[in-house]
């Protein structure tokens, strides 16, 4: 698969496509992940992601695996588009001498495109995780916990004004509710809430991924001006998605936390990062920073997989040809 030879607009759609293709996959892992990042020690609700999905089909049905589905199917493309884009564009720039470029060069590339990706994926990733966890919220008022006489008085006297507040509220809420109510009460910056941490979270990712996809695909070519075959193009997506993922695992940790709006009982908030990691660290140890590990490489993995998959199969050039050719008939 020689991807310099594939024009920008065939790579936006393949981009777009893959993104809605995977987002649908991948899902209700992804919901898992955002639930057992949130939860803290001591208030775990689900043991695993298997115990999630089964909890969350449970009390909330199929379709509850999907809540925030609509957000990220919205704004995936957009967001791909710019990743995409910018990567093709910083690539460009610095390889003006002819020559290949260096791992160096490929991270600052891959820098770059994870900076200007952020612009979509943070208002994209804090509405979709409100509505992620809401049924965890639900489900831990509903669980019981062993307290001290005192301490269990005052605590139902908080969650009775909780669920009083939660019943009168309506059942479903929209992402275009909450981004009008962010936008209300304080304005452009509520979207952004958690900026900081997202680019901690996306420039690294981008610097580890583009580099070692571009590397492991070039191991599968049989020549060097050859393509890699099929399956191990669709293999450097998921590993290096997967790696990529895990390693930047807990500064997503972080990010969810402070993007996440509404809080359980005798949850603590943060007011940045270093408070966000520092209570991380006291309070649930390095393992904390590891929550949701395994889901988040499931859901990375297939989702760049596909990527490939669509670059190989030439989807976003099949379209553009055949748009072409009927805007010429018509």
């Amino acid at each position: 698969m020689s991807q310099q030879h594939i024009s920008l607009p065939a790579k936006l759609i393949n981009g777009g496509i893959a993104g809605i293709v995977g987002v649908t996959c991948v899902f209700p892992i992804d919901l898992a992940k955002t639930r057992l990042q949130n939860q803290r020690h001591g208030q775990q609700v689900y043991k695993s992601m298997m115990d999630c999905l089964v909890k969350t089909v449970k009390s909330e049905g199929y379709f509850g695996m999907y809540r925030g589905a609509a957000v990220n199917l919205t704004l995936v493309t957009p967001e791909k588009a710019i990743k995409l884009a910018a990567n093709d564009l910083f690539r460009h720039h610095l390889s003006k001498d002819g020559k290949g470029l260096t791992v160096f060069k490929e991270m600052l590339a891959g820098c770059g495109a994870g900076m200007c990706q952020v612009v979509v994926t943070t208002p994209m990733e804090m509405l979709k995780i409100q509505l992620q966890d809401a049924g965890r919220l639900v489900a831990q008022q509903q669980k019981p916990v062993m307290m001290s006489p005192a301490k269990l008085v005052a605590t139902n006297t908080v969650l009775s004004r909780s669920y009083n507040s939660v019943a009168s509220a309506p059942r479903a809420v929209s992402a275009t509710q909450i981004a009008k109510e962010l936008l209300q009460t304080q304005g452009i910056r509520g979207l952004y809430r958690g900026l900081g941490a997202t680019l901690m979270r996306d420039v690294p990712f981008s610097i580890v991924y583009f580099p070692l996809f571009a590397n492991l695909n070039r191991l599968g070519k049989p020549s060097p001006e050859g393509s890699s075959p099929f399956y191990w193009a669709f293999f450097s997506g998921c590993a290096a998605g997967s790696t990529a993922a895990v390693i930047v695992n807990p500064c997503d940790v972080v990010k969810t936390r402070l993007q996440s709006l509404n809080k359980g009982s005798s949850e603590e908030t943060y007011s940045g990062v270093v408070d966000c990691v520092s209570k991380i660290m006291r309070k649930e140890g390095p393992s904390g920073f590891l929550k949701g590990a395994a889901c988040r490489a499931l859901v990375i993995a297939p989702l760049f997989g596909i990527v490939q998959v669509m670059y190989f199969v030439g989807v976003g050039e099949y379209i553009l040809d055949n748009s072409s050719l009927s805007l010429l008939s018509a």
